[in-house]
């Protein structure tokens, strides 16, 4: 049984003792431990249950890899669950419970499972439960629900507060073992800026409890030293509990930190954007497991794991242990058990010979070597209580049996390569070591080509410290001076054994787990080769190994062992599955940063949102963006609102805001042929003072933005965009200049926040505006589709003679501070005049009167310029253009194909928008094909009927037509094809 060994403890501290409590009982350790350790001090070896089995689990490592112990730490609120115990650091009061289990860990009802095991093998799900659905499907599928998951997520809002921060440093080195901190020390020396990254609040180096020497020291104080030498660095940060989750293109390595200050305010973690020069992977191995009958006993452990809780936390995990290998490395354990005290009853070693260094040891102390043998069967179900031996090379025949309350088993270590992999660092296998290692003719390249980052150490595949140490000190750009003096015994590489024994029973393979976290065994895998699995990747997903939280940390090279072996192929043929960020599991919170709540998408408001509130305006949202939609007064509906507002226009004079609008201005003495690059019109063409109605397309041909460009100087323009466009568009300009065309002379501005922007709209508009500019805006002076600069209201300004509304029209641009300014001025000049606020509502039914179109109403990604009728702002002899070749394309030039008309209903109803246009040829049921559908649809109340625009195959050539467009809940609404311009359509109203 676990416990506390009475002295010793790297890095607890014995005179801070700490209260806790794991599922309702109050439990103690020391500060220093993590909850595994803790635990396993008292002598709670079950920590958690399996997924498919809910068997019970302990720890079986002590680092991030840890597939067994997931709990929930914390309650209600600040519930965080599947958390690895071995991870979790043990603090005055934590709270902490187990999972997956009901309705208690110990006696856990979901075990009956495992009396179902032959019946629930690998895919299962995919063979039962599908069929007849109204039977199996609708009984199982609730159950199946159900029992999905580990932990459960909370349901009340997060208290807790998260930061984001960026850093930048020359050198990134991620691992703070030996390798990583040579490497930072010598970068350091140079004179560089560096960050240290350790994803433990220890550093936790291999080295530092084996037992190595670093020049004359032992490699725990030389840890120690080398580590507070760069602490005292002001060029060095050395950050512990902070784990990389990805490694990305350009050197960004994004980190997650959990804070352990516990100061008034602090965040709970933070989220770490590092930009890095150069960046070093010291990221460590992971050691493996064996695949044999019964490896997830509770009591069955890492045997590196369990050195590590021997040297860092003084925790037994036994007082009699049976140690499993096929390799020297375990035989470190051996040594430090037998240190501490713990009787090791045999070593089972797989390899036929056993020689060396380490085993010689181990021989001289008295402890039986046993090699060639492995296990048969760990004897007991809730824990360990001896092992039954056989010959490797055998059938398990037993050969003996041991008493013993845990085993430390060694399968050889795997790199880990997370980080390498993510930005599509390739593999290869290395033969000796038995190990995935990386490819460095096949790195992650980084800006210009070179390396995007270099592994060194145990994650390179390298066996000694010595060699780590090296590859540390010229990945950091040192030299042979910097490195330091290593003593270590030689060891024999291991010898592969991807099932113990070699020629198990198929019972026996049943109960020898890969993946312990999801209860995959080695007849899974076995049967996924049998059924067609042969692809690493379809092989995962069926069997769902190294899925969920372990991602194939553990047992990952152990399964692709057993399914090369099943289909007969080398494992480099096999290949691996695919690694992708994040390394670990990270919270929502710490990757949402502020942008929670309120902050979620910040609320962007219009420079005159304290006017319209205090005219009662409702709002929409427009992107970001909140519009006033209407101006409800004394009681008025929405729709009465509406009619008003639209009738003011019409009949008056209308004061709209339209400061979302997008304004990006483009200056250079390219930027006409990059306008024209951009736009499908020559944008260049347009005379200084014009303006021009302009239309961008995706590369496909399809209509992406529209609005109109006014030609400022003989090198600048201002594009308009729409509402929720300006940002998406100004992106997309920059990333054709940035990547395309970077040799052009082109500067772009978005400008969309600097400018507020005012409508007015109706015929009385030019009377008002005269009232308070002395410019002049006649039609002569200017006339429609022109631009002016001047002062109106006492306010710098440019007015635009522009409509979307059909009527005269005018839209003044000012300085996002003085609209309000603006705003007021034309409100008092225009009482005489009846001037109306109005708002969107009012402002779709005026463009749909008029036939205007509007991004994302009329198109949806699969409509051209042609489709919509705008062929016209199509310049299809420019040399090129934004989706020129894309709107060439056969498909795209189909006759058929859908386009632009008007609908009026044959009862003057206001028809469904979205609805669909029905094709001849319904069946009795109603069901048949479509035609077309509703893109807009609004009551005019100035032609006292409804009004809609819709694309419909043929629609300009079935002018007349009545089509039908069933309705949702039955019946059929009839309506008649006409043109799209509804009210004016000579356009002499905007032309005053």
């Amino acid at each position: 049984m676990s416990h506390r060994l009475p002295s010793g403890g790297l890095f607890i501290d014995r005179s801070s003792p700490l209260e806790f409590r794991f599922d309702g009982k109050t439990r103690s350790g020391f500060a220093g431990d993590t909850l595994a350790s803790a635990l396993l001090a008292a002598g709670q070896g079950v920590m958690g249950r399996s997924f498919k089995y809910h068997r019970p689990r302990g720890p079986l490592a002590s680092g991030a890899e840890e597939p067994n112990a997931l709990v929930t730490l914390g309650r209600d609120a600040r519930a965080e669950p599947n958390i690895a115990a071995t991870r979790a650091a043990l603090a005055e009061g934590l709270e902490a419970a187990s999972q997956n289990r009901w309705p208690s860990l110990a006696c856990d009802i979901g075990a009956v499972n495992g009396l179902f095991a032959r019946l629930l093998p690998a895919g299962f799900y995919y063979k039962t439960f599908m069929a007849p659905r109204a039977g199996w499907h609708r009984l199982f599928e609730p159950v199946i629900r159900r029992a999905a998951g580990l932990g459960k997520a909370p349901t009340q809002a997060d208290p807790d507060r998260y930061e984001q921060i960026h850093a930048f440093c020359d050198l990134l080195v991620v691992g703070g073992g030996a390798a990583g901190l040579q490497a930072a020390m010598v970068a350091a020396r140079a004179g560089q800026r560096v960050i240290v990254l350790e994803q433990g609040a220890h550093l936790m180096a291999r080295s530092r409890v084996d037992g190595a020497e670093i020049d004359g020291l032992s490699a725990e104080v030389w840890h120690d030293r080398t580590a507070a030498a760069l602490d005292q660095r002001p060029d060095v940060q050395l950050r512990r509990n902070t784990v990389a989750l990805g490694l990305y293109d350009h050197g960004l390595v994004l980190a997650e930190e959990t804070v352990t200050e516990g100061a008034k305010g602090a965040p709970r973690k933070r989220l770490w954007r590092i930009r890095a020069g150069r960046v070093v992977l010291a990221t460590g191995a992971q050691e493996r497991p064996l695949a044999f009958a019964g490896n997830d006993v509770p009591g069955v452990m890492l045997a590196s794991a369990m050195r590590d809780y021997l040297t860092g936390w003084a925790v037994a995990p036994g007082r009699q242990v049976v140690v499993v290998t096929n390799n020297d490395d375990a035989y470190r354990t051996v040594l430090a058990l037998h240190c501490a005290g713990i009787a090791v009853p045999a070593v089972l070693d797989a390899r036929a010979q056993v020689t060396g260094a380490l085993p010689a040891q181990v021989r001289a102390l008295g402890i039986p070597v046993l090699a060639g043998q492995g296990i048969a069967q760990v004897l007991g179900r809730g824990r360990v209580m001896g092992v039954r031996t056989c010959h490797q090379a055998g059938d398990g025949t037993v050969t003996g049996e041991f008493a013993c309350d845990a085993i430390a088993m060694s399968g050889g270590w795997s790199p880990n390569v997370h980080l390498w992999s993510h930005s599509g660092g390739k593999l290869r296998w290395d033969m000796v070591q038995a190990q995935f290692t990386p490819d460095p003719e096949r790195p992650p390249t980084g800006a210009g080509g070179g390396p995007l980052a270099v592994v060194v150490g145990a994650a390179n595949g390298t066996a000694s410290l010595a060699g780590a140490l090296r590859e540390a000190v010229l990945a950091a750009g040192g030299t042979d001076a910097d490195l330091p003096e290593v003593t270590e015994p030689d060891e024999h590489p291991p010898e592969p054994v991807w099932i113990m024994p070699a020629g198990a029973p198929p019972s026996a393979r049943a109960k020898m787990f890969l993946d312990f976290q999801n209860d995959v065994t080695v007849a899974d895998v076995q049967l996924a080769a049998r059924e067609g699995y042969v692809s690493v990747e379809h092989a995962k997903r069926y069997t769902t190994l190294g899925m969920a939280t372990d991602q194939g940390k553990l047992g990952n090279i152990n399964g692709l062992g057993v399914l090369a072996d099943a289909l007969g192929a080398p494992i480099p043929q096999v290949g691996t599955t695919t690694f992708r960020p994040p390394y670990l599991p990270a919270t929502l919170g710490v990757l949402a940063g502020e942008a929670r709540g309120a902050l979620f998408q910040p609320l962007r408001r219009l420079p005159l949102h304290t006017q319209h509130q205090g005219l009662g305006a409702e709002w929409e949202p427009v992107g970001q963006w909140r519009r006033p939609t209407t101006y409800p007064r004394g009681g008025e509906s929405t729709l009465q609102a509406t009619n008003r507002e639209v009738l003011a226009v019409r009949g008056a004079v209308g004061l709209c805001d339209a400061s979302t609008l997008g304004k990006i201005l483009v200056k250079g003495p390219d930027a006409g042929r990059f306008l024209d690059m951009i736009y499908t019109g020559r944008i260049s063409a347009i005379p200084l003072g014009r303006c021009r109605y302009g239309l961008i397309c995706t590369e496909q041909g399809f209509l992406s933005d529209d609005g109109v460009v006014v030609r400022l100087a003989e090198d600048e323009w201002l594009c308009h965009t729409t509402s929720g466009g300006a940002a998406r568009i100004h992106a997309m300009m920059e990333d054709w200049l940035q990547t395309e065309w970077f040799d052009w002379q082109v500067y772009i501005l978005d400008q969309t926040e600097q400018f507020g922007q005012l409508v007015l709209a109706g015929p009385r508009a030019r009377q008002v505006l005269a009232a308070v500019t002395d410019l002049d805006v006649s039609a002569k002076a200017l006339p429609f589709m022109t631009s002016v600069a001047g002062e109106v209201a006492g306010v710098a300004a440019r007015v635009h003679r522009i409509s979307f509304s059909g009527e005269l029209s005018y839209e003044i641009a000012v300085p996002a501070g003085d609209t309000g300014r603006l705003w007021d001025a034309r409100l008092a000049a225009g009482g005489d005049a009846g001037i109306t606020p109005y708002g969107t509502h009012a402002l779709h039914v005026l463009r749909a009167e008029k036939g205007f179109i509007v991004v994302g109403d009329e198109s949806d990604g699969t409509v051209t310029p042609q489709d919509l009728g705008l062929g016209w702002a199509v310049a299809a002899g420019k040399a090129d253009f934004l989706g020129k070749r894309g709107l060439q394309r056969v498909a795209l030039q189909d006759p058929d194909r859908w386009r632009l008309v008007g609908l009026e209903a044959t009862d003057g109803a206001v028809l469904p928008e979205g609805a669909y246009i029905a094709a001849p040829g319904r069946n009795a049921a109603g069901q048949g094909n479509v035609q077309g559908r509703v893109t807009s649809s609004y009551w005019s109340p100035v032609l006292r009927r409804g009004i809609a625009l819709a694309l419909l195959r043929h629609g300009p050539d079935r002018m007349g037509e009545v089509v039908e467009l069933p309705l949702i809940g039955g019946g059929v609404a009839m309506a008649r094809v006409v043109a799209i311009c509804a009210y004016d359509p000579d356009g002499v109203r905007q032309h005053v």
